[in-house]
C-alpha cells in the first residue's frame, strides 16, 4: 500500500479508550519505535506514530491505573495509513463515546485501515465497520460479544485476523505478532526482525495461530488440539459432535481422535465432558444461577444428567459445592494445571 505521507512508509494513529490496556498499545507502539530509525535511537523516519483524542491534552487512565496524554487531534485523518482503537475492561465505565464513534466512521469513510486492539473491536462493530466480517475476539471476552453483538462473525482460536481494512486482535501479547506484521508489511522483513531482537522475542506468531487456551486442561503444544479444545469452550451449551470438530480443525474424525490420545492422553469426548463440568463447577461457585440452568449452558439435557456426571467426576453433588464454597475452591484449585 503507497504511504499517505510523502517521506514515510508507515504512518499511525492511537485511540485510547477508557481503562484500555498498556500491553497491546505498548507492543504495538514498541515495535514501531524500535523498526522505524536504526539502532535505538527512536525517531520517527520510515514510520511515524501519534495518539490522537477529540479532546487533546485530556490524559486517559488505562486499566491498571497509569495515564497517558494524547497530544493530537483529529483534523486530519487523512494522513493515516492505520486507526488503531486501544480497548480493555468492558465492565468499568463508559466505552467510547459518540465522538469517538463518529472519528471511526470518518477515518473509514477515508478508506483508513481501522485495527481494534483487545476490546477496541466492540467499539469497531458499535460504529457500524464490522458488519458481514470476521472478527477476532479473546475467548475471555466471547461470551460477552455474543451477547451484545449477533451479525459479526466472532473469531477466537486466532490470535489476530485480516478482513480486508480491518484488522482485529484479541489484545495481550498477540498485538507484538499483528505489530511485527505489520512492520514486515510496510517496512520490510530487516526492519521487523531488528524490533524483535531488541525486544528479545524470539519468534512471533501468524494471524491463524491458537491462542492460548483457559487454563481448564493441561495445555497441549499441538497446535490442532489447542484449537480443538478452543472450539469446545466456544460451544459449551450446544456441544458439537466430534465430526463437526474435527472439521473445523481440518483433520479427520479418527486423526482427532488420535492426537487427542496422543497429547491428552483421553478422547475428545471425555475432554469436552469434563470442560463441561469444569464449567458447571466454576458457575457454581461464582453465580447464582439455579443448576437446572447451569445444566443447560453446560450441555447436559437437565439438571438429573449434569447432576450425575458431575458427582461421578467430583465426588460430590453439585448441591454439595453450593453449600460449601470452600470444598468446591479446593476441587478447582486442583483442577487447574500446574505452572512448569
Amino acid at each position: 500500500m503507497d504511504s499517505k505521507t510523502t517521506d514515510l512508509s508507515l504512518c499511525v494513529a492511537f485511540i485510547l479508550l477508557p481503562n484500555f490496556t498498556l500491553t497491546p498499545f505498548s507492543s504495538v507502539i514498541d515495535t514501531l519505535r524500535l523498526s522505524a530509525d536504526d539502532e535505538d535511537f527512536s525517531r520517527p523516519l520510515k514510520c511515524k506514530w501519534s495518539i490522537i483524542s477529540n479532546k487533546p491534552g485530556k490524559a486517559v487512565k488505562s486499566s491498571c491505573g497509569v495515564e497517558i496524554t494524547p497530544q493530537h487531534d483529529t483534523s486530519d485523518l487523512s494522513q493515516y495509513d492505520y486507526l488503531i482503537v486501544v480497548g480493555g475492561l468492558l465492565h468499568k465505565g463508559p466505552q467510547a463515546d459518540p465522538d469517538t464513534i463518529k472519528i471511526l466512521q470518518k477515518a473509514a469513510g477515508l478508506g483508513t485501515s481501522i485495527v481494534g486492539l483487545c476490546t477496541g473491536s466492540f467499539a469497531m462493530i458499535r460504529a457500524g465497520l464490522m458488519k458481514g466480517r470476521r472478527c477476532c475476539v479473546s475467548w475471555y471476552h466471547y461470551n460477552d460479544f455474543l451477547e451484545e453483538f449477533s451479525d459479526v462473525k466472532p473469531v477466537a482460536d486466532q490470535v489476530y485476523v485480516v478482513d480486508g481494512n480491518r484488522i482485529t486482535c484479541a489484545g495481550g501479547a498477540g498485538a507484538l505478532d499483528l505489530a511485527a506484521w505489520l512492520v514486515e508489511k510496510h517496512l520490510g522483513k530487516s526492519a521487523a526482525q531488528k524490533a524483535l531482537r531488541i525486544l528479545q522475542v524470539e519468534k512471533v506468531r501468524s494471524a491463524s495461530a491458537p491462542q492460548p487456551q483457559p487454563p481448564m486442561i493441561h495445555i497441549s503444544n499441538n497446535d490442532r488440539v489447542r484449537k480443538a479444545v478452543l472450539t469446545m469452550e466456544q460451544n459449551m451449551s450446544a456441544p458439537l459432535s466430534v465430526e463437526e470438530i474435527s472439521n473445523r480443525v481440518n483433520i479427520s474424525k479418527r486423526q482427532l481422535e488420535r492426537t487427542f490420545s496422543e497429547h491428552l492422553g483421553l478422547s475428545p469426548q471425555a475432554c469436552y465432558r469434563d470442560l463441561r463440568l469444569r464449567h458447571g463447577l466454576w458457575q457454581l461457585l461464582n453465580t447464582d444461577k439455579a443448576i437446572s440452568d447451569i445444566a443447560a449452558d453446560c450441555g447436559f439435557s437437565d439438571a438429573s444428567h449434569f447432576s450425575r456426571h458431575f458427582s461421578k467426576t467430583f465426588k460430590r453433588p453439585p448441591s454439595s459445592i453450593r453449600n460449601s464454597r470452600a470444598e468446591g475452591l479446593e476441587i478447582l484449585g486442583n483442577l487447574l494445571p500446574e505452572e512448569s
